[in-house]
């Protein structure tokens, strides 16, 4: 009987250690997939809080928190809105937020010390083109003589400043400044309305260490409004037009308070928007989180872009917590269409690209432009060497992040290697812009040096 027990006792033990071993095999084996597929390694930070301000395109954010994406990748998220564009950028910077949705010039400015100097990265694209710029119904009554007319009597689009130019020389006559509103002295839409306006003729002022307002020589007077409280700055006549993202310009025509007149896809075709940010300090530390967090965004961005999910994400970003307008509102522009005058709905596929086009990677030539537009006004106050563009972009765009990203997306499946664009950082040289002016990333300084209105170096 004892030698039975024994005996027992000797399979059991050898049972369990088969088991172990069974087991010890079986999880190197998986580990040996997943750092294939990427989901093994060790996510540093999985408790994350990111900001965002109410845009429609904060939607990658949106999407990669609702359809689980981010979860998939071991990270447990807070998506938190801002009052400004402002608390978005001291919020990073502080530690208060892990990451942000952001104007694509936040970081490049902090990074060259316009404003408040940090070290900020961005590893994703959020989105290209969203914006629009939009007039008061009273200006725009004065603009459309000027507009030229199709055989059918609609307005030919892109209308360009030229069309207002006759407009704020009858203010300036009366002795009236001209006031348009954009919402961040660093964001896309201050450079978007700048260039539509400098590109009629038009000047939009200058900035100087000494002015950091950008009114200097102005002929149109352009100050900040944060997003969501554009129409309303617009209704009450403190200003008489504005550039900004959506759903704001498709409200004002909502309310009948004022009409979009050109987008940015007409300023520049297909031009980056938004960027998603850390902190440098954050990504040195925390490098496979950053590695997950832009697995979630981009897999976010390919989601957005197909066609069928776009009425869903519609419903997702009118809630409360996210963009809260209403769900007509965002789909005016979000599924394909964009109205200027009311009943003027136009077709627009490329409003708003979250993914195709290479959206989300993080091309230097996108940032570069941000260099030449902040030198070309005044922001950057000297002169700099074409070798300091490349230089200082490389130091704040982080292609090798999304690189790592997309690879692993590649090998688990999720995204088609196709997907991947085969580049040094730079897009080719392309004249997209409504003046048809060449924007070469890699001759900067010949760049700058083409603009009628602006500094030459």
């Amino acid at each position: 009987m004892k030698n039975t027990v024994n005996n027992v006792l000797l399979y059991l033990i050898a049972l369990a250690f088969l088991s172990a071993c069974g087991e010890k095999d079986k999880k190197a084996s998986t580990t040996t997939t997943e750092e294939v597929t990427g989901s093994a390694f060790e996510i540093e930070k999985p408790q994350l809080t990111f900001g965002f301000i109410k845009l429609t395109d904060m939607a990658p954010l949106a999407i990669a928190k609702e359809k689980g994406f981010f979860e998939e990748e071991g990270l447990f998220v807070s998506v938190e809105a801002q009052s400004n564009w402002k608390n978005v950028l001291d919020r990073v910077i502080d530690g208060q937020l892990d990451g942000s949705h952001m104007l694509a010039g936040q970081p490049i400015a902090a990074g060259v010390g316009f404003g408040r100097r940090a070290k900020l990265v961005t590893p994703f694209s959020m989105d290209l083109n969203g914006n629009g710029i939009t007039v008061s119904n009273d200006v725009w009554a004065k603009m459309k003589p000027n507009v030229p007319l199709d055989d059918n009597g609609k307005t030919i689009h892109p209308i360009k400043a030229d069309a207002l130019k006759p407009v704020v020389a009858e203010y300036k006559n009366s002795g009236k400044p001209f006031k348009m509103g954009m919402v961040f002295p660093v964001s896309t839409h201050n450079y978007e309305i700048r260039y539509w306006l400098a590109a009629a003729g038009i000047h939009p002022g200058m900035y100087t260490a000494d002015n950091v307002q950008g009114q200097i020589d102005a002929e149109v007077l352009l100050s900040v409004t944060p997003p969501p409280q554009m129409p309303a700055t617009l209704e009450s006549g403190t200003i008489y037009g504005y550039c900004v993202g959506e759903p704001w310009n498709q409200q004002a025509v909502f309310k009948g308070i004022g009409v979009p007149v050109v987008t940015n896809y007409d300023i520049w075709k297909n031009n980056p928007e938004k960027v998603f940010v850390m902190t440098k300090k954050f990504v040195d530390e925390n490098p496979n989180t950053a590695v997950a967090v832009t697995k979630a965004l981009i897999r976010a961005g390919k989601w957005l872009d197909n066609p069928n999910n776009r009425k869903e994400a519609v419903k997702i970003l009118s809630m409360s917590q996210y963009v809260g307008a209403p769900e007509e509102v965002l789909a005016n522009s979000m599924t394909g269409t964009f109205e200027f005058e009311k009943g003027d709905k136009r077709s627009m596929p490329d409003f708003n690209v979250f993914y195709k086009y290479n959206a989300t990677y993080p091309f230097y030539s996108d940032g570069i432009w941000f260099l030449t537009q902040m030198r070309r006004w005044g922001q950057i106050s000297e002169a700099k060497p074409a070798a300091w563009y490349k230089e200082t972009i490389k130091e704040i765009y982080r292609p090798d992040v999304w690189r790592k990203a997309a690879d692993l997306l590649v090998a688990e499946g999720k995204i088609p290697k196709e997907d991947i664009p085969e580049t040094d950082g730079y897009k080719p040289a392309t004249t997209d812009f409504i003046d048809g002016t060449l924007y070469d990333a890699k001759d900067p300084i010949g760049y700058i040096n083409s603009f009628a209105i602006g500094n030459k170096d």
